[in-house]
C-alpha cells in the first residue's frame, strides 16, 4: 500500500507544482509592461527531484534565487529568470519566452493528468478482473 500511496502522492505533487508554476508564468505575462518587474519561475525538474528524494538545494542554470524566505511549491525556491534581452525600464519579462513556457507547462499538466488517469483505469481493470 505504501508504494501506491507514494505513486499518487508524487502525481499530486507534480500536478500542484504545474499549477503553481502556471500562476507564476501568468503573473510574468501580466506584468510584461511593469517597469522594473523581474520575471520569476521555479526549477521544475529540481522540485520534482526534491519531491522524490527530499533534496534541499535546488537551482537551475539561468535562474537566480530571490531569497531564503521566498519558497514556491514543494519547497522549491522561486527564482528570477535571466533576461534574454533587458529592457530600458528594467523589466526582464520576455513575452515570447513566457508564452512558450506557459504553453509547455499546460501541455505537461495535461499529460500528467492523462498518465494518472490511465494508471487508475488500469488498476480498476485489474481489480474488477
Amino acid at each position: 500500500m505504501n508504494t501506491l500511496d507514494g505513486l499518487f502522492k508524487f502525481h499530486q505533487q507534480a500536478l500542484s507544482l504545474h499549477a503553481e508554476r502556471q500562476k507564476l508564468i501568468a503573473s510574468n505575462i501580466a506584468n510584461a509592461d511593469t517597469p522594473g518587474y523581474k520575471a520569476r519561475d521555479v526549477d521544475f525538474v529540481a522540485a520534482l527531484k526534491n519531491a522524490q528524494a527530499s533534496q534541499s538545494k535546488l537551482q537551475a542554470p539561468g535562474l537566480k534565487p530571490l531569497g531564503a524566505d521566498n519558497k514556491g511549491p514543494l519547497d522549491a525556491p522561486v527564482m528570477y529568470r535571466s533576461a534574454v534581452q533587458r529592457s530600458v525600464d528594467g523589466n526582464t519579462v520576455d513575452i515570447d519566452v513566457e508564452r512558450a513556457q506557459f504553453a509547455e507547462n499546460a501541455v505537461r499538466y495535461e499529460a500528467q493528468t492523462m498518465f494518472l488517469t490511465s494508471q487508475i483505469k488500469q488498476m480498476m481493470a485489474a481489480i474488477q478482473g
